[in-house]
């Protein structure tokens, strides 16, 4: 019997039952709710908000947590909804990478039992969008060079600083900020109605399109006690969340690579010059071979570790493989597969461009891939090249 030309290596057999129905079941959502229009979406520049109410009822916000309305759904599950919901546009899943990893999670992570109760229950049935307050105009990779701080006035705290390139700032009801702080870095939820708060949006961008991206300002911004997160004052609070979205990259980046591998081998079958398909030609062939070997190696990937996190293994050097590898490798399927379609392929008729400009965009956040290849250096040789060395070698 000939391997599946979609699934060669038949990696869902190494799914259980619960998660190839979370799979089937986000697919069928995005087939039927997102990719008539996402393509109008995209050049809009918009995010379709009227998607949240069905993606809160399918229990996709914060759906690999316990308690307090989520899922508690394991890694693989989550990676699967990842990876179906990139399929569809990066923007979708950035939404709910940014809504549950990086916002739902340090709250259940490091905070109170009273903040977990006011906050996640909303924010699993979509009623409190949040966003995620770190990169700053002059601290991207170098996160721990914030100038955003926070100091004690009374019984409060007054925050001040600029955060930049941040998904769901303009539309968010509730920002996590991180800042520093006497005591170190300390997280904050800070309700986007506070006073001197405000969300500018990046405008003109060629990727992402249909994702929400601002620059939030906080002048002067006060808060009371008890919306800091009491669980963790270091770095070690914001690259943890970071670790947690970066899951759901791993296995988004193949949903989107998977699509492209897809398209172009639909086109090529259809496709015909020179009286005959473009599947028989030999160079056509090559292209469709080497796009799907990307996409089954990264697939695989993805569940090994996502495997490990289910097992209390994973580190956050192996996720930085993950994301290392899939991405670069999802660019790579992008780029071949619009080679196939030739010009056809430069348009929103078919979803390929759309993928590989989005996935420029996944290729630098969280995590450049420069970054992600010196982590991996780290921990191969123990040396950290993070810093240029100083005069004679010495750092």
């Amino acid at each position: 019997m000939v391997p599946d030309p979609l699934d060669f290596l038949d990696t869902a057999g190494l799914l259980s039952d619960s998660e190839r129905l979370v799979a089937q079941t986000v697919r069928e959502f995005v087939t039927s709710q997102v990719l008539g229009e996402i393509g109008e979406w995209w050049e809009a520049g918009e995010l379709p908000l009227g998607l949240v109410p069905e993606m809160a009822r399918m229990g996709m916000f914060g759906m690999h947590l316990e308690g307090y309305g989520c899922a508690g759904m394991g890694a693989v599950e989550y990676g699967m909804a990842a990876l179906e919901l990139e399929a569809g546009d990066s923007g979708l899943r950035s939404f709910v990478s940014v809504q549950g990893s990086l916002c739902m999670f340090p709250i259940h992570q490091y905070g109170s039992e009273e903040q977990k109760q006011e906050w996640l229950p909303r924010m699993a049935r979509g009623e409190v969008i949040g966003c995620f307050g770190l990169t700053e105009p002059d601290a991207g990779s170098d996160p721990g060079s914030m100038r955003t701080t926070a100091r004690r006035a009374g019984g409060d705290w007054i925050i001040d600083g600029t955060k930049a390139w941040i998904t769901n700032g303009g539309i968010a009801d509730l920002a996590v900020i991180w800042a520093k702080t006497s005591e170190g870095v300390r997280g904050f939820l800070v309700p986007t109605d506070a006073p001197g708060f405000e969300a500018h949006p990046i405008e003109r961008k060629v990727s992402m399109r249909a994702s929400v991206t601002s620059a939030l300002v906080l002048d002067g911004v006060r808060l009371p006690e008890e919306m800091m997160l009491p669980g963790v004052a270091s770095m070690r609070g914001p690259l943890s969340c970071l670790t947690e979205a970066r899951l759901g990259i791993v296995f988004g980046a193949m949903g989107a690579a998977r699509a492209c591998y897809e398209a172009a081998l639909h086109y090529a079958s259809e496709r015909r010059q020179f009286g005959v398909s473009i599947s028989s030609f030999q160079l056509t062939q090559a292209k469709l071979v080497e796009m799907m070997v990307a996409v089954q190696r990264g697939t695989l990937l993805a569940i090994r570790i996502g495997r490990l996190r289910e097992e209390g293994k994973l580190t956050p050097e192996q996720v930085s493989m993950g994301k290392y590898n899939n991405v670069g490798d999802a660019l790579a399927v992008a780029r071949t597969a619009r080679s196939v379609l030739g010009a056809n392929g430069i348009t929103l008729d078919y979803p390929i461009m759309r993928h590989m400009a989005n996935l420029e965009t996944v290729y630098t956040y969280e995590g450049t891939h420069d970054i992600h290849t010196l982590i991996l250096g780290h921990a191969l040789t123990g040396v950290p090249a993070f810093r240029a060395p100083g005069p004679a070698g010495r750092s």
